[in-house]
């Protein structure tokens, strides 16, 4: 039985409840700085997007995507496919959904090995596996007693496409994600597994939903749509206008407390997708 197929099973027996003993149980501090390398500041006429990368889980598309944003690639390309409640996705220089940079197509990143240095924090638990965070991405994962049956000592993950997780574009080969990426507005269980979801939203989700939507009969193909005026790493920017963020840890008793409510008002329909990080944003 693959991961993706484990997944599906955890979430529809209802796998969230949540570990109580886990989430009383936290020495980690209050906040954590997210590394200017790994902060994405994309700029758009309608707000600005901070968007955390996850090179541990999806090396390849974090290094392409900082790449292209450091060498300005990105700077005035279209959303140019948005589906409400779904995705607004971006990227391509035809402003098509076809096109890509001259750089060669990456391999496909839809699962990623786990070790005990990941930081993983556990939600929800049960005979199928975990359900919870590493860093700002929610993640699907084997318990860690599996580690100790295998060559590298870590075990099988993948991150989850939760409202916030942004996600590399492909057409039907799998391995051949270029410069086109994604940012989920809402939740989609059919990509996990078939995408490489390389980073999440800290900040600006709400700018995300407020991007010009196409029609679903055009399969959200956008007329005169919003662009990216800039984007770059946090790092590649002038120190004076980096934005400093800083992110609660799944750990902190401010998250659990935010979990605890979550769960109280989501009841039996509660999933990991219902949590947001909890962010600060100064500078910039």
């Amino acid at each position: 039985m693959n991961l993706n197929t484990i997944i599906a099973g955890a979430l529809s027996l209802g796998l969230l409840a949540v570990s109580g003993p886990a989430l009383a149980q936290s020495t980690t501090p209050e906040w954590r700085t997210v590394a200017p390398e790994n902060l994405l500041v994309i700029d758009t006429a309608k707000g600005r997007i901070l968007v955390e990368l996850e090179p541990r889980m999806a090396p390849l598309s974090v290094e392409r995507v900082r790449t292209l944003a450091d060498q300005g690639f990105y700077d005035g390309l279209k959303f140019h496919r948005v589906l409400t409640n779904f995705m607004a996705q971006t990227g391509d220089p035809q402003g098509t959904g076809e096109g890509g940079s001259e750089l060669p197509d990456i391999e496909g990143e839809f699962q990623f090995r786990r070790g005990r240095d990941l930081g993983f924090f556990n939600i929800a638990t049960g005979q199928a596996g975990l359900l919870g965070f590493a860093g700002s991405m929610p993640v699907f994962t084997q318990p860690d007693a599996q580690m100790m049956v295998t060559a590298d000592f870590k075990t099988a993950a993948q991150a989850l496409f939760c409202p916030g997780v942004v996600g590399m574009a492909r057409n039907q080969n799998p391995h051949s994600a270029n410069s086109q990426f994604f940012i989920m507005t809402g939740v989609n269980e059919g990509l996990n597994g078939l995408y490489a979801p390389f980073g999440r939203v800290l900040a600006g989700l709400d700018v995300v939903r407020t991007l010009k939507p196409g029609a679903e009969a055009a399969n959200g193909q956008v007329d005169d749509p919003d662009v990216m005026t800039r984007a770059r790493t946090a790092a590649a920017l002038p120190e004076r206008q980096r934005p400093v963020v800083r992110v609660r840890p799944p750990s902190s008793p401010a998250f659990a407390a935010m979990v605890e409510q979550v769960r109280a008002e989501r009841g039996a329909r509660f999933t990991v997708c219902d949590l947001q990080p909890i962010v600060e944003v100064t500078g910039g």
